[in-house]
């Protein structure tokens, strides 16, 4: 048996992008691991604050050169990748000019949410699987942070749920604090359709709200992680009432009680078919 493989997937880790206790989490929590013997990926977005030569990015040509489809439009997908030495982990970054070479991460200098948030959120999870796939390596778990890797779950559970690369993998999803208030656009259901999904699939996520967001991840995660104290009320609820298994919060941050619950997870099958 080789080592189990657990990609982490977040739009922030320290020390490229430190915007909320995600980043900390997401620099901290893989390098546990690592440790504990499992096989480590994780993915995020360059933004354009990310200091390409100060962190030493550079382009994996391989990797580079597919085209992400939204709204019928051609979007190039550039793939660099950085390491941290003091853990001897690689970190894959998802680039795009249009969407994410800006010097604001989720909204312009005056803090406006940038309109097209929404179509930047379905390349970069489309973008993320497409990304593992061509690594041709297959996670055994799939750990998801922050809102924008939101859609990650659904298209797992449906347009990727027979693919080779996905189809033994489990979702584990974190739930943090909302980070925003506004909403995604009126069509962004539509537009967040893959193959083999109607806007069905979609439908909790459809008002397109940091809560709704939630809400869809919550229905197709196999595991639910509570990130934070601070979560909103009708959040927690969905959490409750979805019966999936749960990691509280804590604040402690001993990250025995995440591979503990990865491990419960991964055996969750076994315990049902005894």
């Amino acid at each position: 048996m080789g080592k189990s493989k657990l990609l982490f997937i977040t739009h922030e880790m320290s020390p490229f992008l430190e915007l909320t206790k995600i980043a900390e989490i997401t620099r901290q929590l893989p390098q546990a691991m690592q440790e504990k013997g499992y096989e480590i990926r994780i993915l995020m977005p360059r933004f354009g604050n990310i200091n390409e030569r100060r962190n030493r990015l550079h382009e994996v040509i391989r990797l580079s050169g597919m085209n992400i489809i939204i709204n019928d439009n051609d979007n190039p997908l550039i793939i660099k990748v950085a390491s941290i030495p003091a853990a001897r982990m690689q970190v894959y970054f998802l680039d795009n000019e249009e969407y994410f070479q800006r010097k604001h991460v989720f909204g312009d200098k005056d803090g406006k949410f940038y309109a097209d948030n929404d179509e930047r959120m379905i390349f970069f999870c489309k973008g993320a699987l497409e990304t593992v796939k061509k690594l041709g390596w297959a996670p055994d778990i799939i750990h998801c942070h922050g809102w924008l890797s939101a859609l990650v779950p659904a298209y797992l559970k449906t347009t990727y749920k027979d693919d080779p690369t996905f189809k033994n993998s489990k979702i584990i999803y974190s739930i943090y604090e909302n980070d925003f208030k506004e909403k995604m656009n009126d069509d962004f259901a539509r537009k967040a359709v893959m193959s083999n999904m109607t806007e069905q699939h979609i439908e909790a996520y459809k008002e397109g709200t940091n809560s709704a967001l939630y809400a869809g991840a919550i229905q197709y995660a196999d595991g639910i992680v509570l990130g934070s104290e601070n979560i909103d009320a009708d959040v927690l609820n969905n959490v409750k009432n979805s019966n999936k298994s749960v990691l509280e919060f804590d604040s402690t941050a001993d990250f025995e009680n995440y591979y503990n619950f990865y491990d419960e997870i991964t055996n969750d099958e076994l315990v049902h078919v005894a």
